[in-house]
């Protein structure tokens, strides 16, 4: 069982799989593209309060089949938005004015956070250096990503590998290492030393 398997390795906590709680992931489950792609962009960001240093917890139900009064409801929100409502303005229009959409440089559990702007031809400096080697290792599992040297230099042969991880990851293939494209090379990368480590 879920619960069980977290607390038997000593963490202190059990995934409940109420939404009421936490939300799980179920491995085989169906995803749409749409919401794939939707985690991918908004996956830093979080809510907040001014003068509240912990992210803000916002439950939903879908307002229909489930009366949650004071939260916020997935087809009340679809609606607002069918009227033109910002993804800011809805959530105020559930939680009040005060709250606030921020975003977060550093992401824990990956290794090196996006360095802000992105990496194309011509770029140069650590991070170059670190896409240059997540991709090498990645090329070992992904054989059509060609081998780059390490070099730190955003050169054509660094651009012709990262839109072959863009090719076959589907996103768009320009070469350029933006936000989206940084965070699928860290996820897999850690995706295959991990299994390296297991060989």
């Amino acid at each position: 069982m879920v619960a069980s398997w977290y607390r038997a390795r000593g963490y202190d906590f059990t995934i409940t799989s109420s939404t009421a709680f936490d939300h799980k992931w179920i491995p085989e489950r169906n995803i749409y593209d749409t919401i794939d792609a939707a985690v991918d962009n908004i996956f830093n960001n979080y809510l907040s309060r001014p003068n509240v240093k912990q992210p803000i917890l916002t439950q939903y139900c879908d307002g229909r089949q489930v009366s949650c009064p004071g939260l916020m409801t997935q087809w009340g929100s679809k609606s607002l938005g069918d009227q033109g409502y910002t993804p800011i303005q809805i959530l105020r229009n559930f939680y009040g004015n005060s709250i606030y959409i921020n975003s977060t440089e550093e992401i824990s559990g990956i290794p090196s956070s996006y360095p802000g702007a992105a990496l194309r031809t011509g770029s140069r400096g650590n991070s170059v250096r670190t896409i240059q080697q997540q991709l090498n290792v990645i090329s070992t599992a992904y054989p059509r990503i060609p081998k780059v040297a390490e070099d730190g230099i955003f050169g054509t042969g660094t651009e012709d590998a990262v839109q072959e991880f863009q090719k076959i990851f589907n996103l768009t293939p320009d070469g350029v290492v933006g936000f989206n494209t940084w965070y699928k090379i860290s996820a897999i990368y850690v995706a295959v030393s991990r299994i390296a480590e297991y060989a």
